[in-house]
């Protein structure tokens, strides 16, 4: 059994992996200033970006308190194991692990680990990419060109065929030594009376994550004789692959998707090929499934949908009824995006695959560029529902989409526009159509605002360890209180540039710092050798040390946060800093001792008093140097 990953390994690992490469593949970043990026935590959902990354010390979520190194990252956002995380970015920069010999401790978790299951796929993808030339693929290709998909467009998109006979890819996956438990797991072999591969005789699509790493596959039946009558086969739920998760194309997609705030999502693989050789190369598509919350959120991210820089979310329906049902159920998600979100529909029904092949690749752009906003379309479709000539069915049309008014985002702001619109359509007085939407309003229980009141929360009340941990942690105040700026600002400097602030803080202590947590960071970095012993992991090696979840939470924030001076941390800021926050230090200790003093009585107690009087006269002279010396560095 193999020993545990050597710590020299994992710390070179560490300091040659690119963190805003990274972070990159899950999150658009953008420059928040200081060295700094910013973008959408992908950890919780939120309007205004609060994901820190400060790619030489780690990153921080100001929002729901995550952080740390480039380890803790893929640990968190892909459910690696620590060993896991070491091995997959080991991997792709190009450091060889070693493994300390006798020690059999592992971090695994249980069944076959996710990089085994990530190689499965990657060696499935490369094999039935190459079984797509074989002569038994000749209807998957027919299939392919009578769409309009040559063979670059096929490599393009990695995509395969799935020999016949069901046993090809088991025998070729036993090859490369990896066990049926794996293949299973992976969801690329299934069981019968005998285990078989999931897609035989099928053309494949391979599913990707951000990263370009191949997690699943969509199968299409293209033989009559298919066993499965099912057009499309797709991956079941694994450790890797979650459908609810997942969009196809995003990999292809997310640096346009970065660079434009535009996301066009439309309902298959095809059309995710023709949109993009169309020059639409925004497009994604869900997998088997609806475009839900969870598709919303992986999408937020890399749209860098926030209230700042809104984009747009282009969504694509065929003109039928579960094309409108599709709307719907888009509109009633619309409240998922910042962005704005529209609806673009081919008059004549076509879909961006059909209408590439008929009209050719501008059709496909045009058809984007026509798009109308969602909430347009699903209120004239409720309309379209009822008999205008008579008096009841526009009173029906105008108290069905009055309710949908209420179910979109924003609802204060737009219901005026709302009922404009509905107003047009129906041929109602604007007037008795506002009546109808505030109605509606006070049917659905909205508050002032237009929203909908939350519901009262049933969850079961927490434990007595539950409640004495919450009510440690509300006893320490905010770390952002004005009262810790100067600590906090200090220890910034400390974690992220040792060097600058090693001299003047030499005369540092504990006593420095009164936030019990500002505290246990400066004894941590005491405990660690000082600032003279840190190196280039000196952020990452204080956090990983830090036995208290709040001390290395508050470290992960240290490290990412800014720094608020134009010129860094030069030698006049660090100066001042550190000098100020010695001032309050002597300004504290001069207010005890006057306390003291005055409960000293000067007759009786002689000695005492002279010596803190003493005491108050020197106190004061430092406090003045310490200011003299912080106004000197300004």
């Amino acid at each position: 059994m193999a020993g545990r990953i050597r710590e020299e390994d994992i710390a070179e690992v560490r300091e040659k992996a690119d963190l805003e490469e990274v972070i990159g593949d899950y999150v658009t970043l953008r420059p928040a200033g200081g060295g700094s990026l910013k973008g959408l935590c992908p950890f919780h959902d939120e309007k205004s970006p609060s994901f820190n990354v400060r790619p030489d010390r780690g990153w921080h979520c100001f929002g729901c308190g995550e952080g740390g190194d480039v380890y803790k990252f893929l640990m968190k956002i892909d459910g690696l194991s620590f060993a896991e995380a070491v091995e997959r970015l080991a991997d792709k920069v190009g450091v060889t692990l070693r493994r300390e010999e006798g020690d059999v401790r592992q971090d695994r978790t249980r069944g076959p680990q996710r990089g085994r299951l990530i190689e499965a796929h990657k060696v499935a993808q490369e094999f039935y990419a190459d079984a797509l030339g074989t002569p038994d693929a000749q209807a998957a290709r027919r299939f392919l060109g009578e769409r309009g998909f040559d063979q670059a467009a096929a490599e393009q998109f990695g995509v395969g065929f799935a020999p016949r006979d069901g046993e090809s890819l088991l025998r070729h996956l036993r090859q490369r030594r990896f066990t049926d438990e794996e293949s299973m797991a992976a969801g690329l072999v299934a069981i019968g009376r005998s285990a078989y591969d999931r897609f035989r005789g099928r053309l494949l699509w391979p599913i990707r994550e951000s990263n370009g790493d191949t997690i699943g596959f969509g199968a299409r039946r293209i033989f009559d004789d298919d066993r499965i009558e099912a057009k499309y086969l797709n991956t079941p739920e694994t450790p890797i692959y979650k459908k609810s998760q997942v969009l196809y194309g995003l990999d292809l997609a997310r640096r346009e998707i970065a660079r434009t705030s535009k996301a066009v999502v439309v309902e298959g693989y095809t059309d995710v090929m023709a949109c993009h050789l169309s020059g639409v190369g925004t497009a994604v598509a869900t997998c088997g499934t609806a475009f839900g919350d969870d598709h919303a959120r992986v999408l937020r991210r890399f749209l860098n949908d926030h209230l700042e820089f809104p984009g747009e979310v282009i969504f694509t329906f065929d003109g039928d009824a579960a094309g409108q049902k599709a709307a719907l159920r888009a509109f009633g998600g619309d409240q998922n995006f910042v962005s704005q979100t529209y609806v673009a529909i081919e008059p004549t029904g076509l879909d961006p695959c059909d209408l590439r092949l008929q009209q050719g690749d501008a059709a496909v752009r045009e058809l984007i560029a026509r798009r109308q906003p969602l909430y347009r379309f699903v209120l004239a479709n409720v309309v379209k529902k009822y008999d205008l000539d008579r008096a009841e069915g526009r009173v029906g049309a105008v108290r069905e989409a009055s309710a949908l008014v209420h179910s979109s985002r924003d609802t204060a702001v737009v219901a005026s526009s709302f009922a404009r619109e509905i107003a047009s359509l129906t041929g109602m007085d604007p007037a008795e159509v506002q009546v109808e939407v505030r109605r509606a309003a006070g049917r659905r229980g909205a508050d002032p605002r237009g929203t909908s009141r939350p519901p009262t929360s049933s969850a079961p009340a927490p434990s007595p360890a539950q409640s004495s941990a919450q009510s440690s942690a509300q006893q320490l105040p905010d770390l952002r209180d004005p009262r810790f700026v100067l600590e906090r600002e200090t220890l910034k400097l400390v974690v992220q540039e040792p060097a600058a602030v090693a001299r003047a803080a030499q005369d540092l202590g504990s006593n420095d710092f009164t936030h019990p947590t500002y505290r246990a960071v400066w004894e941590l970095v005491e405990h660690n050798g000082g600032l003279a012993a840190a190196d280039a992991d000196w952020a990452g090696r204080l956090r990983d040390r830090a036995g208290d979840p709040a001390v290395a939470a508050a470290l992960s924030a240290l490290a990412v946060e800014p720094v608020p001076s134009r010129k860094g941390a030069d030698d006049a800021f660090v100066a001042n800093t550190v000098y100020r926050l010695q001032e309050l230090t002597a300004q504290r200790r001069i207010a005890e001792v006057k306390s003291r003093l005055q409960r000293t009585n000067p007759v009786e107690q002689t000695t005492e008093y002279n010596r803190m009087f003493g005491e108050l006269t020197a106190l004061e002279q430092h406090r003045r140097q310490l200011r003299d010396l912080a106004l000197g560095a300004t």
